[in-house]
């Protein structure tokens, strides 16, 4: 493919560099975001500044998270490892070990090598030991390095998380963006996803005060910059869930003189092939060979499936597997009797379409592509061509003609579990099954949860799979305290609202 040939010389470089002339590395990561970027395509928004790097380097097309939520996902790419592969692979770990196999942290091997490291912003969360901000690395900015010493900077922007400020400079009207098939069209779901992209439009402002400083200190011509999301968007079906909308990412690399400029990529990518790549261009040999690859390789460039994993989300307990390639994706749900939509703590107190499509949903008024979401229970096996079915709409595991697809990547997959991350599955204790009542004697899942909070032990067993979560009187109730939340002005000071039944209880270790 052209996009390699123009930057296989990088390469021939790598290993005759002086410490002098070692590439300093920004990697710039944003919050719970796909690549909802203008360089994308996306209608409605506008990034100037992050257009410009892609401008300047290669955007690619195809590019993902080994899991779809952050703390799972940052230890994947903390270390270049798939997140189960390390044990770091449950959302909100309360018992970190520290890492297996003789695998160390990423800064700590720029820090061997000479690289002065920093963290330019507060968040590690990572799901192993060491996990402290003055544990991984050695400051907080690069300015504190000592003269000529190479740097590894890692910065995280998280205003795309989830709650959302209007932008007063450019707002975006409802009536310029375009929602997906699955969610329905209403003006409330369209100015939620509206605000979401004003939100990265601040971002992209932010991005570009940084990038404006790395060239102002004459430090541009001599970085690789990496720009990604940690994950997919913070929206009903992407955070925590496997389709493209939870895993597929914005991922961007600029380096001059190194990279061709105005590069689209079409490989098949994952984050921790940046690990791998910024590795290889400072000259480093990682002790343990990584799950990552350079994105010069070869093996990027013949690479035929991406896999991704799910398991807890604090104390919401489901696991998925899933496999991709470019034109099929196969999603194995190994608790298929959860819904999709089953209780989750941060969810209802910070998603407001999720009141919206409860409430549709509980009325009838969904179409059958929509309410697929909002099912009681899940499918086994989820299968999907892209190549149609770009949305992952249209289910098509039990169908004949794709046969032959299922039963190779279901075998891909499998190996994967077996020889790559070793997959622990699922237990009778994380299933939590037989442990709770088997209705809900409350009118809220929540409610039941606090009011029951010393009698059983969600973080082993998680909350109870009872569905739906809340009555539709409960759920329009919601709908109705987010409305003037979502509709507020650019210049509102409107705080979010406090959805009822939506704080964790504290619960003794057990």
């Amino acid at each position: 493919m052209k996009q390699f040939a123009a930057i296989f010389f990088a390469l021939t470089l790598i290993g005759q560099l002086s410490a002098a002339e070692r590439p300093n590395i920004l990697w710039i990561t944003i919050e719970d975001w796909s690549p909802d970027l203008s360089c994308y395509g996306t209608k409605g928004i506008h990034t100037p500044h992050v257009d410009q790097l892609a401008a300047e380097g290669i955007r690619y097309e195809r590019a993902f998270t080994t899991s779809p939520v952050c703390s799972t996902s940052r230890s994947a790419m903390m270390t270049g490892f798939h997140q189960n592969y390390i044990g770091a692979h449950q959302h909100r770990t309360s018992d970190k070990k520290p890492l297996p196999f003789g695998i160390r942290p990423i800064p700590h091997l720029f820090a061997d090598a000479g690289y002065y490291t920093c963290l330019m912003s507060w968040k590690t969360d990572c799901n192993f030991l060491p996990d402290k901000r003055n544990q991984l690395f050695m400051g907080n900015d690069w300015k504190d390095r000592d003269p000529d010493q190479p740097f590894f900077a890692r910065i995280t922007f998280g205003g795309t998380h989830r709650a959302w400020n209007r932008d007063p400079k450019r707002p975006i009207d409802i009536s310029d963006v375009e929602l997906p098939p699955y969610y329905p069209d209403t003006p409330f779901i369209r100015r939620d996803w509206a605000n979401g992209l004003e939100q990265m439009q601040l971002v992209d402002r932010e991005v570009g005060e940084l990038l404006k400083r790395l060239k102002d200190e004459g430090l541009a011509d001599n970085t690789m910059v990496f720009f990604i999301g940690d994950h997919g968007r913070c929206h009903i079906r992407g955070k925590q869930f496997l389709y493209d909308e939870g895993t597929r990412i914005p991922m961007i690399l600029r380096w001059p003189g190194k990279v061709k400029a105005g590069q689209v990529n079409d490989a098949l990518v994952m984050s921790i092939d940046i690990c791998a790549t910024i590795l290889e261009a400072a000259g480093i040999t990682p002790p343990v060979p990584l799950h990552g690859k350079s994105l010069f390789s070869d093996e990027v460039k013949q690479r035929r499936y991406t896999f991704a994993a799910r398991d807890k989300m604090d104390t919401t307990h489901d696991a998925m597997r899933s496999i991709r390639s470019k034109d099929h994706k196969l999603i194995l749900n190994l608790m298929p009797e959860r819904a999709y939509c089953q209780f989750s703590f941060y969810k209802e107190s910070a998603y407001p379409p999720l009141a919206e499509m409860n409430v549709l949903n509980l009325q009838g008024k969904l179409t059958p592509e929509q309410a697929a979401f909002m099912a009681t229970s899940k499918p086994e096996i989820e299968l999907f061509d892209l190549r149609s079915d770009p949305h992952e709409i249209h289910n098509v595991a039990n169908d004949p003609k794709y046969a032959d697809v299922k039963k190779e990547m279901l075998a891909e997959l499998n190996k994967w579990r077996t020889n790559v991350i070793h997959d622990q599955g699922v237990s009778d204790d994380f299933r939590g099954g037989s442990i709770y009542p088997k209705t809900n004697p409350s009118p809220t899942v929540g409610q039941w949860v606090q009011n029951n909070a010393d009698k059983f032990d969600t973080q082993k067993y998680g909350n109870p799979g009872w569905y739906p979560t809340r009555t539709l009187e409960e759920w329009q109730r919601v709908r109705k305290m987010w409305e003037p939340w979502v509709f507020r002005e650019p210049t509102s000071s409107l705080k979010r609202p406090v959805i009822p039944y939506t704080k964790k209880p504290k619960q003794a270790v057990k």
